[in-house]
């Protein structure tokens, strides 16, 4: 029985990590689209303004 809980007990903070793990890489890469997303947003201004100058 205490074999059955250890089990369970470990498989349950294995997910737990695992769920930390993911969480942490979707911020990681929300962070890295809103970069992405601003720096071809000021690409795109700066080759407006060229074409209007």
């Amino acid at each position: 029985m205490v074999l059955i809980a250890a089990v369970l007990a470990s498989l349950a903070v294995g997910v737990l990590v695992a769920y930390g793990v993911c969480l942490a890489m979707f911020g990681v890469f929300r962070i890295h689209a809103r970069q992405v997303a601003a720096g071809s947003a000021r690409r795109i201004r700066s080759s407006a303004q060229v074409a209007q100058g």
